[in-house]
């Protein structure tokens, strides 16, 4: 189901969860989400293919998805998993070629999409939204470059990197720790490059030394500088 929110009343809602968004000029703002659509999806619906072309750019406001690639012997690659308030195909629209990823939702998610347009505009109007991007990008960049650091690791350290991985771009602070999406084991089997098995087996390591508590929804990390210390 599609709906057209009316700006005068979404914009203050969009600047306190999506940060991006936060300190900019609130008039900037409502003018790049004047066009804004919200579309709700249900767990495990292809929302972009790679190779489509960039017309909009994408706002999470509620869910899950994963951004997912293929390398040369066809197997798929999960480069992120991200969450509410986060935004993708910025880059496609950037650029103006077509997106090199796709992106699936990984549970029920509703999503805001600009015309890439509207969030250029934004961008050479407003030096404190070119500035977050580029925080946004250079973020994402270094967590992609320490998970590629521990390739070689033990599968341990691997699989705890890949939940602090997590926890540090969707985590939720509780009184009991850091909370994350219990995810299925193939996509942190994805996220670590290990077998589903190994990382089965670590998690009820982990699990066993109470350096993370696991319900049916919910990973839980009680003490988040023991948990790094696993890492070698």
């Amino acid at each position: 189901m599609e709906e057209r929110y009316n700006t005068n009343n979404t914009s203050h809602t969009w600047m306190t969860t999506a940060p991006f968004f936060q300190g900019l000029p609130e008039m900037g703002v409502e003018k790049a989400l004047i066009h804004l659509v919200t579309r709700t999806h249900p767990a495990n619906q292809v929302i972009l293919l790679e190779n489509d072309w960039g017309g909009s750019v994408y706002f999470i406001m509620d869910g899950w998805v994963k951004i997912r690639t293929y390398n040369l012997d066809g197997k798929e690659v999960t480069l992120n998993i991200i969450g509410r308030g986060e935004l993708f195909g910025e880059m496609a629209a950037l650029d103006e070629v077509p997106r090199s990823t796709d992106v699936i939702t990984l549970a029920a998610t509703t999503i805001a999409s600009i015309p890439a347009q509207d969030f250029v505009n934004l961008l050479q109007t407003e030096p404190l939204a070119g500035m977050r991007l580029a925080q946004l990008m250079a973020r994402r960049l270094r967590q992609v470059n320490r998970r590629l650091r521990l390739r070689e690791s033990d599968s341990q350290s691997r699989v705890a990197d890949t939940l602090l991985f997590l926890a540090e771009g969707q985590g939720k602070q509780e009184n009991a720790g850091t909370e994350i999406p219990n995810l299925p084991h193939r996509e942190l089997s994805s996220l670590s490059g290990l077998a589903r098995e190994t990382v089965t087996r670590v998690l009820t390591k982990l699990e066993k030394k109470g350096l993370i508590v696991r319900d049916q929804d919910r990973i839980h990390i009680p003490d988040w500088s023991a948990l790094e210390k696993t890492i070698v």
